[in-house]
């Protein structure tokens, strides 16, 4: 059975990435090319979407939560009845990555310094007849850098917390941003749209409550996944209130309780945003 339906007039891209700023950068710049453009911020959504059709191209990063990039794109690749251009856009280059996008006949576009340029490449390659109207977008001089990693934002006003998390996220491929306070956090997640936050429960300047309902109506910041890390025990009420939506938009995803062993903290990580899980 055909699981996509005919394609529309104007091309559909859908992009697939964790990361909320490239998200919204790769759904601006495809749309300038004048492409329809859908987003999703994981595996599993991606999947889902793509079974219901209209999708022709598919932006997809590898290091997701709930299922990786690479296996939404060789299920599709398989099962897909009609063509479909994959475009794997991804911070990692071993040769097992490299390989496996060739294998699948998938264009591989490495984040970091050539990103713009060689997605441009691959999309004039997938569409020929729209080549001029790619290359007037400007996408390649673009001058915006696109992150090889993920990145998580977080606030402590502890710098000795601050520098053993950010050892233990490196080991499991991720960045790390760093503020001291709640307004600090504020204004570095509107302004870097971080792929998670991971903040401290009490902090100067307002805790995690205020500093959460601030980001949830703020529209660039209102999905960002926000985990709770806590020195001290939070009482059952103050749990379920975090927890709660705040105007339709997601709460606290999980609370830990601060410790020497972050596992609980890595796969809470792990369910929000991509992790190198050869690192963990």
């Amino acid at each position: 059975m055909n699981i996509f339906e005919p394609t529309e007039t104007a091309p559909k891209i859908l992009v697939a990435d964790d990361d909320p700023a490239i998200v919204r950068l790769l759904a601006d710049r495809c749309g300038l090319m004048g492409f329809e453009v859908e987003t999703v911020s994981n595996g599993l959504q991606a999947l889902g979407r793509l079974r219901r059709g209209g999708i022709d191209t598919l932006i997809i990063d590898v290091q997701m939560p709930e299922l990786d990039g690479l296996s939404v794109s060789a299920y599709l690749l398989e099962y897909s009845k009609r063509p479909l251009h994959v475009i794997v856009a991804t911070g990692r280059r071993d040769a097992e990555t490299v390989g496996t996008c060739d294998s699948m006949g998938a264009f591989y576009v490495r984040k970091g310094g050539n990103f713009w340029e060689d997605l441009e490449s691959a999309l004039v390659e997938a569409y020929p007849a729209k080549a001029g109207r790619i290359r007037q977008s400007g996408l390649r001089s673009t001058g915006i850098a696109v992150p090889m990693r993920s990145r998580v934002l977080l606030v402590d006003d502890d710098l000795d917390v601050e520098g053993f998390l950010r050892g233990r996220l490196d080991k499991c491929g991720i960045d790390t941003l760093f503020a001291a306070d709640a307004e600090q956090g504020y204004r570095i997640a509107c302004r870097d749209e971080p792929a998670a936050i991971v903040s401290d429960y009490s902090m100067p300047n307002g805790n995690a409550r205020y500093l959460l309902s601030r980001l949830r109506t703020t529209p660039a910041t209102k999905d960002i996944p926000f985990i709770v890390l806590s020195g001290r025990e939070i009482s059952a009420a103050n749990e379920r209130s975090l927890k709660r939506d705040i105007g339709g938009r997601p709460g606290v995803a999980q609370i830990v309780r601060k410790s020497a062993d972050t596992a609980e903290l890595i796969g809470a990580l792990r369910k929000v945003c991509g992790l190198e899980t050869s690192m963990i």
